[in-house]
């Protein structure tokens, strides 16, 4: 069985044209909203017309795109999926008519009959929407959640929140501005489209593999080249397309050939692609589409979201890395021979075009402070570049194929949105997004790491049924207030459960990034599976390491920061690698006593050194800051006593 992000019809006969035919007025009606291009004379489009109306556009193409099931036939569309299709639209453009009137008369409190029957329509499209585009599990999570607030009063304690009558609660869902149509389709219509379309336009104008080429040029002749192409090339496309799975296939079908062709074994190579693609959803400066959904719940312009990101993102990378070199070190691991690798300067004389549109999209974005249309403007100069350069220039079925591509993720992306959309609404409704946090602080009680350890398994727990995005917006909701409320830096808690939400892409049993990259790689998605979780280790702790210490996203004084990030690269190094065991300078450590001993202490002191000394919020660590980095001083030396034994053990096989 493939994940349901894989399962979608070619782009072909009458639903391919009407996916690409959505996808223009979807674009072309965001822009109108964001530029005030005013295409619709004497009608306004308040907030709630205009979110009904873009989901109208859209939502319609899951029926189309995406089939009822694996099993299903995979050509055309049939007459049921067709059918639906028509159906949202209907209701979609119903509810954007009487979007006016729904507010004026308060039909999120005391909506009249038919519009409850309406309501009612549009939850069980867009559950099955979800279903298509998500998976099952996510469309059965918030279903149940959605049901929660007509039995709340009958729950226990923890989560016993204000009953709702059922009509009152599917009018709320759909006819308020906190459920389906909420922050999170808010963030999607004011922000997020413009970087699907921008990561689309990349992909379908040879964006992946200029990539690609760029990381073969730059590290494929060094020891494990080839990995460490994969690593670059994936932070590179990842962090724009936002998705985990495409990522792996894009990248994976060069890079992972590349790994087992110079000597990486199958389960390796799969695991770095793997681990190297989740770890770029969380990389500036684009992030995906979730950064910009955390800019919302936080209120604050999305440099900063990306600036603080940058340091995690760095350690994670940097780790990987390390151990990718390790690995190579140990086993005498070439890279690629030179004539295998494209040159440099012809690489970046023939993508120039790439270069550029990057410039110009991050300097509209943290320059001009214009997230919104920097995607729009970026997209707009590389399809004019590419149309005027021959060597990716799209023909007609080409830009159809780009097009019906785009409606494809943003349908996907509206599903999700609009389907988690109902956990924030029953949230709302029944008031339990006080009472829990509250609960939740008790229950820790003045321990803000039980909090943070409860965080994280629930953050990985969740993320195993929902894509990142998702996942994110529910803990947003349930998690991050009482992390917050327990003294936590806001932007650290945030980026926190955004971390562990991605971890199950790589953890066994669900793994999905280790599924994509086990057909590639030709090994079980299992071994993968485990190899991952042993390479992205770095991911499992470096969470904490930030959200105790917030000078390592870039809260703080110079000197704060300064002093955070010596000893957190260079515990990252020593646990790197003493999980591959091998030291740069020191070489591989045996299975002797003494390497045994080495590897030990080159661990604990990588530890000692990540430990958060900055922290403010751990009740018996010392207030005093000489005290607090003394602690960095016997990381070193046990750093120092490792590398010696080393020395000495290399030494004495020699003799």
């Amino acid at each position: 069985m493939m994940p349901e992000e894989l399962l979608h019809r070619p782009a072909i006969g009458v639903g391919g044209i009407l996916t690409a035919a959505s996808a223009v007025l979807a674009v072309l009606l965001v822009l109108n909203q964001l530029l005030n291009l005013q295409f619709f004379v004497g009608f306004v489009l308040i907030d709630p017309r205009y979110l009904y109306a873009l989901a109208t556009l859209i939502l319609p193409v899951t029926f189309l795109a995406f089939p009822a099931g694996a099993g299903a036939r995979p050509g055309g569309v049939p007459w049921y999926d067709a059918m639906l299709a028509f159906l949202t639209f209907a209701v979609g453009a119903w509810l954007s008519f009487s979007a006016a009137r729904a507010l004026e008369e308060g039909w999120e409190y005391a909506a009249p009959s038919h519009a409850i029957w309406a309501s009612a329509v549009f939850i069980v499209l867009i559950l099955e929407a979800l279903r298509r585009a998500g998976g099952l599990l996510i469309a059965l999570i918030v279903l149940a959640v959605a049901l929660y607030p007509v039995v709340a009063a009958q729950m226990p304690g923890p989560i016993r929140g204000l009953a709702q009558p059922l009509p009152d609660a599917i009018a709320f869902h759909i006819l308020s501005a906190e459920s389906a149509f909420g922050i999170p389709m808010r963030a999607f219509g004011e922000i997020v489209v413009g970087f699907i379309v921008f990561g689309v336009a990349l992909n379908h104008t040879g964006g992946g593999k200029f990539f690609n080429d760029v990381a073969f040029a730059l590290v494929g002749r060094v020891r494990g080249g080839a990995a460490q192409v994969g690593v670059i090339s994936s932070a590179l496309q990842g962090s724009i397309s936002g998705s985990v799975i495409s990522n792996v296939i894009s990248s994976g079908v060069v890079t992972i050939p590349a790994m087992k062709r110079t000597g990486f074994s199958s389960e390796y190579a799969g695991a770095v692609e793997a681990v190297a693609s989740t770890g770029a959803v969380l990389m500036p400066p684009v992030m995906g589409s979730t950064a910009f959904v955390m800019a919302s719940f936080l209120g604050k312009p999305y440099a900063e979201i990306a600036l603080a990101a940058a340091v995690p993102g760095l350690l994670f990378y940097f780790g990987l890395m390390v151990q990718v070199d390790a690995y190579a070190a140990r086993r005498r691991l070439a890279g690629l021979a030179r004539r295998e690798l494209p040159r440099l300067g012809a690489t970046l004389a023939e993508g120039w075009q790439y270069i550029f549109v990057f410039v110009v999209l991050v300097y509209f974005m943290l320059n001009e402070r214009q997230e919104a249309i920097a995607p729009f403007i970026a997209t707009g100069l590389l399809l004019a570049i590419n149309q005027a350069v021959p060597r990716h220039r799209m023909d007609r079925q080409r830009f159809l194929e780009f097009l019906t591509a785009l409606g494809r993720e943003l349908a996907s992306l509206v599903a999700v949105l609009t389907g988690i959309g109902f956990i924030v609404g029953s949230f709302a409704m029944t008031g339990l997004s006080g009472t829990l946090v509250n609960d939740l602080v008790y229950l820790a009680g003045d321990r803000p790491v039980v909090l943070l350890v409860m965080g994280a398994i629930t953050s990985f727990i969740f993320g195993m049924g929902m894509t990142v995005t998702a996942c994110y917006i529910f803990l947003a909701i349930v998690l991050v207030p009482p992390l917050v409320k327990a003294g936590l830096d806001p932007l650290a808690v945030h980026l926190f459960v955004m971390y562990w939400g991605m971890i199950s892409f790589i953890t066994p049993p669900v793994a999905l990034a280790a599924f994509a990259a086990a057909p590639i790689a030709k090994t079980g998605f299992f071994r993968i599976g485990m190899q991952s979780m042993r390479l992205g280790t770095i991911i499992y702790i470096v969470p904490f390491v930030f959200v105790l210490n917030p000078a390592l996203v870039l809260h703080g004084t110079w000197q704060e920061i300064v002093l955070a990030l010596a000893p957190a690269f260079a515990g990252v190094f020593a646990v790197a690698s003493a999980l591959q065991g091998y030291l740069i300078g020191a070489g591989p450590m045996q299975a002797t006593p003494a390497g045994v001993l080495a590897r030990a202490l080159l661990l604990a002191g990588g530890l000692v050194l990540l430990f958060p000394t900055g922290t403010e919020v751990l009740a018996w660590w010392p207030r005093d800051p000489v005290l607090r980095h003394a602690v960095d001083l016997v990381g070193v030396v046990l750093g120092a006593v490792s590398f010696g034994l080393l020395r000495l053990d290399r030494s004495a096989a020699v003799l």
